[in-house]
Parts: structure tokens; C-alpha cells; sequence
């Protein structure tokens, strides 16, 4: 497992329950390490959750990946790329990725399995998205996720290695739709967190929800997607959870946006933890300029996130645009 952030980490304890499998848990930050070593918790992204001893952590990226049969990435979108070229100058035994990273790539405008492929020059690749929060993940609450392959053997075995009582994987191999709708619902879930930060209530988060929905969807189908997948748990499923979730960062960085703070201080404040939204408006926006595709929340997210924009006028102007069929 390459990553342990909260939801590394959180994926390292359900793999690992029950002694099910050997995790070589490869940590960025030497504290992360020795928290995990002496207290077998991550007191520094993940308190309070308890990490299994079949979980063997390092700062090693070589040794994290030897002998491994199966690679999991969970690194931030924008360390996906240094990463992959690392692993594959090591030459891994893995033969199988799963990318956990919910993200598009800045300038390049790539997939994370698109990444994976072309990087590290692993061609079993597949992308693992759902609705969940680690911290309910790791206590073990019910989960449901979908894991989505070009090659049905790798998707198969996915679900076979990963699912347990508490944790059900579903498979797809529609790939552009489980990735496109993890990462767009994060621009989305921003937008919702402006709603609540300026204090409209239930009917402006439902519209926000239904039309974020609609708008991640028309992009993601151009880009080769399946519009069935955007209404189920990598698209509808996500995007209600990250948008309603108290647990969701990117949420809280759009109700602090909406309270008035400049993003500059809310990112400072959350210490090290990702936002992966804020990165992705961008990387949104360029894919609907290359499809032709229109995204009015995106944009407006967009314009407050970069341009300081207040959020009563983009909100103003969302509500102005002209009438149109649903």
C-alpha cells in the first residue's frame, strides 16, 4: 500500500482484519511510521483507530514494495506521477494496481489508472470508489464500493481479496465513470459546503446535489463514460456523501469559503490533510473546454477558489442564468 493518509490507512485496517492479508504499509512521513509502530494508530491522520499488527509500516518505498502481489495506491493525486515513476524503477513484483486516488491530473488532464498505466508500466490496473469516510471505514460501519477494470480477471480478483462482511465491493468495468465520478463530486461537494457556510437550508443543497449530479455526469459520458455508473455508488452514492458528510474535507473547506475565509487560511489550517477538489476545479474545467462540455457550478467554484470571488455573487449568478429544460 502506497499512502497512509486517513484513508490509506483506513483501507490498511480492512485488509488486514481477521489476518486476512500481510500489509507493507509504505508511509511519506517518518512520525506517521513510528505512531503506527509504538501506539498501532496514526495519531497524526487517523487518531482513535486501532491498526491490526498484520499491518508492517515503512518509509522505504523499496521495501514496501517487495514480495507484494497486489499494489494499492493512495497517494494524493498530485504525487501519483513521481510516484509511479519511482515504482517502476524498482521493478515491482505486483502485477495488479488498485488506484484509491480520487483525482485528475493538472495540465495532463489524466485518469489515475491512465497515470498507473503509462508511469509505472503496469498494464492489470484498476480504480477502487465509493462513498466513504475512513474513519467509519475503519471502525468497520457497513461499506459499499465499486472496484471498475478493463480486464474482468483483475476486477474479479479485487473483489474476491478485498470484500468482507462490513466491506462489499462491487465490480464495473467502467473505469472513466467510477474515476470521473470520484474525483468531479469533490468540486461539487466544495459547492455544497458554500451553501451551508451562507446558511441556505435543505432546498439549496437538494438543487446543488441534482444539478452537481447532472453536471459531473454530461462530462464524464463524454469523456467515454457510461451514464448508468454516475447514479450509482462511484457517482450518486459519493457525491451525496461528501456533500451532506460533516467527515468531508472538501465540504468544510466550501463552508468556511462561504463564512467569508480566504482559501489561503483555510488550507493552512488543515494540516497537511488534502482537499482534493480544490486541485481537481481546475483539471474539471480543462476537460470540459477539450469536450465542449458546460459546467456552471464548476466554473463559479472555480472563480471562488482562485479569482476570490464572493460567494452570494456566484451564487447570484447561478440562479440567473437563463431558464432551460431539465
Amino acid at each position: 500500500m502506497i499512502g497512509a493518509g486517513a484513508w490509506g490507512t483506513a483501507l490498511s485496517i480492512v485488509l488486514a482484519r481477521g489476518g486476512r492479508h500481510q500489509i507493507q504499509l509504505w508511509a511519506y512521513e517518518p512520525e506517521v511510521r513510528e505512531s503506527i509502530e509504538k501506539k498501532r494508530s496514526n495519531t497524526l491522520f487517523l487518531p482513535g483507530c486501532q491498526i491490526p499488527g498484520a499491518v508492517h509500516v515503512t518509509n522505504s518505498l523499496a521495501d514496501a514494495l517487495s514480495r507484494a502481489e497486489i499494489l494499492l495506491t493512495v497517494m494524493p493525486s498530485h504525487h501519483a506521477r513521481c510516484l509511479y515513476e519511482q515504482i517502476k524503477a524498482l521493478q515491482p513484483t505486483a502485477k495488479i494496481v488498485v488506484s484509491a486516488t480520487k483525482g485528475i491530473e493538472n495540465g495532463t488532464y489524466k485518469r489515475m489508472t491512465e497515470i498507473a498505466t503509462h508511469a509505472a508500466g503496469i498494464k492489470g490496473v484498476a480504480a477502487l470508489s465509493g462513498p466513504t469516510f475512513a474513519k467509519e471505514v475503519a471502525r468497520g460501519d457497513p461499506t459499499a464500493l465499486t472496484v471498475a477494470s478493463t480486464d474482468a480477471s483483475v476486477s474479479a480478483l479485487v473483489q474476491r481479496e478485498f470484500s468482507d462482511p462490513m466491506f462489499r465491493i462491487y465490480t464495473s468495468d467502467d473505469v472513466p465513470g467510477v474515476e470521473l465520478g470520484g474525483s468531479l463530486k469533490n468540486v461539487i461537494a466544495i459547492a455544497a459546503g458554500v451553501v451551508e457556510g451562507l446558511n441556505f437550508g435543505h432546498n439549496t443543497a437538494a438543487a446543488l446535489i441534482t444539478r452537481g449530479l447532472a453536471e459531473i455526469t454530461r462530462l464524464a459520458v463524454a469523456c467515454g463514460a457510461r451514464r448508468e455508473t454516475l447514479s450509482g455508488l462511484a457517482g450518486m452514492g459519493d457525491l451525496v456523501l461528501t456533500c451532506t458528510g460533516g467527515l468531508s474535507r472538501n465540504r468544510t473547506v466550501g463552508v468556511e469559503l462561504g463564512r467569508g475565509r480566504k482559501l489561503r487560511d483555510i488550507m493552512a489550517g488543515m494540516h497537511g490533510m488534502v482537499a482534493e477538489g480544490v486541485l481537481t476545479t481546475d483539471a474539471a474545467l480543462g476537460l470540459a473546454s477539450r469536450y465542449g462540455i458546460e459546467m456552471p457550478i464548476t466554473e463559479q467554484i472555480h472563480a471562488l477558489l482562485h479569482e476570490e470571488k464572493s460567494p452570494k455573487d456566484a451564487i447570484r449568478e447561478l440562479m440567473s442564468r437563463p431558464g432551460k429544460e431539465e
